[in-house]
């Protein structure tokens, strides 16, 4: 007897598929989240939206998840009697806004009321875990364990003029709570700061982390074929286009139009115009051109 097929269609693979198909657009500055990355061509590839993150849709959800639960710590907060900051008009969240595109947007700002420290306002970040993940923070605290999120929450401190931060991860496994109090470290955060603005200005691409193409933090990251395997960069746009410039007051300028400030839906489209970036052409193609090979 022949057995029934498997549906090829399922509720869960349409969940799936649907947040797959409606990934978050790419964002237009060099954000705080991500001063501490190891990397700075990775930095410099995603400003320019040069390569793009693709995540399944159970990662996708994931990110909601972690998104969402934000709201539930706010409201553990306000429970135990915690302030918190009013959102600045005409904002969603709390920012900060370094100029030259580095910005980012806080979870919350506690005023007062933090059983730790009641009366000493805290920069607030929360942080979503595996199991794992949350065991080695519980274990080494969140400067060796997440190094990028210390910097996040420094360069925060920094731009609130706030010297206290409060790191509140939740474990996904179990919802264990780790809470960790962090002291402001101005040198962290101002050369976090420089480094962003000097990624973002930058014309030339930056070295890669490592010529080993087996190295750990490479053989899993998305910029992965065009930095270890000769690849070309395929994303057209303006970011991507040698006509263009990233400007220190946080605009892009089309050198082909003489046009200052391009619309952020403009750049995310680009035009017929569009010329590669010579940093983001495949080795050989670029040495072609240099020796008059090819046009």
């Amino acid at each position: 007897m022949t057995a029934i097929p498997p549906p090829t269609k399922t509720t869960a693979s349409l969940i799936d598929a649907w947040h797959e198909a409606t990934p978050e657009l790419p964002r237009p500055h060099m954000g705080v989240s991500l001063l501490g990355h190891p990397c700075d061509r990775w930095l410099w590839l995603k400003f320019r939206w040069a390569v793009v993150e693709r995540f399944p849709g159970r990662t996708l959800r994931l990110f909601r998840r972690g998104h969402r639960e934000e709201e539930t710590i706010i409201a553990d907060l306000l429970a135990i009697g915690c302030v918190l900051a009013p959102i600045p008009e005409g904002q969603k969240q709390h920012n900060v806004d370094f100029g030259s595109f580095v910005s980012g947007s806080l979870d919350t700002v506690i005023e007062s009321g933090l059983p730790e420290a009641p009366t000493k306002p805290h920069v607030a970040e929360f942080k979503t875990h595996s199991k794992k993940s949350f065991d080695e923070v519980e274990k080494q605290g969140v400067e060796k364990a997440k190094w990028q999120h210390f910097v996040q929450m420094q360069v925060y401190m920094h731009g609130k003029g706030i010297d206290r931060a409060l790191y509140l991860a939740v474990c996904k496994d179990d919802d264990r709570l780790y809470v960790e109090r962090v002291r402001y470290d101005k040198a962290v955060a101002e050369k976090a700061v420089a480094r962003g603005k000097r990624l973002a200005l930058q014309d030339e691409q930056p070295p890669k982390l490592s010529n080993d193409p087996s190295w750990y933090e490479c053989k899993w990251c998305a910029a992965y074929s065009w930095c270890h395997g000769n690849v070309g960069i395929t994303a057209q746009n303006c970011r991507t286009c040698a006509h263009s410039t990233a400007m220190p007051d946080s605009t892009w300028r089309c050198e082909k139009h003489d046009a200052d400030n391009i619309p952020l839906g403009f750049q995310r489209q680009g035009c017929a115009d569009h010329e590669v970036h010579d940093h983001l052409m495949p080795f050989a193609i670029l040495v072609m051109a240099m020796v008059g090979l090819i046009a």
